[in-house]
């Protein structure tokens, strides 16, 4: 009971913070005359990867470093093929070519780069997070600098701005809200998960990937509702590069990442790679520069299938 409560807590925190958090991201860029999609895959995608930077620096400190690779990994997959799905099964989104072929190109260098680093040795060590941090520090540069609007929203209507004091409080209480219902909810996930004796790489690709994911589950719907597709797409392409680089990055500069469980490297990475890539052609089949609802049935089908194969 105690466990069920704590991830009704958590759930409840979560789509608090995502909408408070959306307020302040959407406010943020009509201040700084910056384009959503760039809000999206910075200020919104840092707050809700905080989590899973949480949860993998606690992790690998505290000797679980299947925990920590498995919770990054398990939340990528998670975010297309569970977030985006729904997301687009709620509404379809018009991309633009330069979305994808700034944005999703990083995410799969991201993707490969975290696969060079890992797969060969089984460790991430410190001097390869400080490359992965470094690379992320290019791509923000580059993407605050260069990026255009690449998304079409359906609204463009002239929204009243709010004062700077609660623009703040709302980006503070957003992320706040967003780390708390993780914590709980992730208390909550693994103390249902270890009563069935389920080993630790399982539990994190499975329940605590997506309780890491619910923030940017949260933020998505709740951006699909106001009709800022911007920052819902953009979120989740910036969350994977966030989870990638800085998450794992910054883990790795604390403390190496030895992988312990074969099956993440043996299994769950390539899912992480398969799905990455499998937007791509989503994105023009049927019809082109459109995610719609069979891209969504398509990807929540591949998404099942890794948890289904994962468990067994």
């Amino acid at each position: 009971m105690q466990n069920f409560l704590l991830v009704l807590g958590g759930l409840v925190l979560l789509i608090a913070g995502g909408n408070w958090l959306l307020k302040s991201a959407v406010d943020l860029s009509l201040k700084l005359n910056i384009p959503k999609i760039v809000i999206g895959m910075t200020v919104v995608s840092f707050a809700t990867s905080a989590p899973e930077l949480i949860v993998s620096v606690t992790a690998a400190l505290n000797g679980f470093p299947d925990l920590a690779i498995g919770n990054v990994i398990g939340s990528n997959i998670a975010n297309l093929g569970l977030v985006l799905a729904i997301t687009i099964l709620l509404s379809n989104i018009d991309v633009k070519r330069s979305f994808y072929t700034t944005d999703w190109p990083v995410m799969m260098l991201a993707s490969f780069l975290f696969f060079f680093f890992i797969y060969f040795d089984g460790v991430l060590q410190m001097y390869e997070g400080i490359i992965m941090v470094a690379f992320l520090f290019i791509f923000l540069v580059y993407l605050l600098r260069f990026q255009k609007k690449a998304v079409e929203d359906e609204v463009e209507a002239a929204t009243v701005m709010m004062p700077i004091w609660k623009t703040t409080l709302f980006l503070g209480l957003g992320g706040t809200a967003l780390w708390g219902g993780s914590e709980l909810l992730i208390m909550g996930a693994v103390g249902l998960a270890t009563n069935f004796g389920v080993s630790e790489r399982v539990i994190a690709v499975t329940i605590v990937s997506v309780g890491t994911s619910i923030p940017e589950l949260a933020a998505s719907i709740i951006a699909i509702i106001n009709k800022e597709k911007a920052i819902s797409l953009g979120n989740l392409i910036g969350s994977n590069i966030f989870n990638l680089l800085a998450v794992l990055g910054i883990t790795a500069i604390i403390t190496p990442i030895k992988v312990m469980d074969q099956g993440l490297l043996s299994n769950d990475i390539f899912w992480m790679l398969g799905i990455s890539f499998l937007i791509l052609p989503l994105v023009f089949i049927p019809k082109g520069l459109r995610l719609g609802w069979r891209d969504g049935l398509i990807l929540l089908g591949v998404y099942l299938l890794f948890v289904y194969i994962t468990i067994h």
